[in-house]
């Protein structure tokens, strides 16, 4: 391996700004639709995988259990998620509402601007390349823990 190919630098810092530069792009857009990207995700889980348990979306959307507590909190608030009791007193089951759904499809089109808007400033080819790339990574990371990757 030469030295252009050798990797330079820390590589958990590269991903951390990267993550931080694209958010900030998707957010400017879905800010436009009154939600976060955190929440317009949540949503989109919801409506896909719904009406699921709290712990089964967290580990879907690999995400800390109260974390996803934290964010699920602002959305049942505005209406656009409910919170209820699952098959016994104990479990919880996560639901969308219509105005959640109606509220996604709202941030749905402004997720699309910004994917757009990113294929167009990186070119769509890199963007191919970046998703086969992350998720080869991915599969190899899960594989060396044991993580099943969801």
């Amino acid at each position: 391996m030469n030295n252009a190919t050798k990797p330079q630098g820390c590589t958990h810092l590269k991903l951390r700004q990267l993550d931080r530069v694209v958010t900030r792009h998707y957010d400017q857009y879905v800010a436009r639709a009154g939600l976060k990207n955190t929440q317009y995700a949540l949503l989109s889980h919801v409506i896909r995988l719904g009406p699921i348990r709290p712990g089964d979306l967290a580990r879907h959307m690999q995400m800390d259990a109260s974390t996803l507590t934290r964010n699920l909190q602002p959305l049942a608030a505005q209406g656009f998620l409910t919170i209820g009791t699952g098959s016994d007193a104990r479990s919880r089951l996560v639901q969308v509402t219509e105005a959640g759904i109606a509220k996604r499809a709202e941030g749905q089109r402004a997720w699309r601007l910004a994917q757009t808007a990113l294929n167009e400033r990186l070119g769509e080819a890199r963007v191919a390349e970046l998703h086969l790339l992350l998720d080869a990574c991915m599969a190899s990371l899960a594989d060396e823990t044991g993580d099943d990757g969801l």
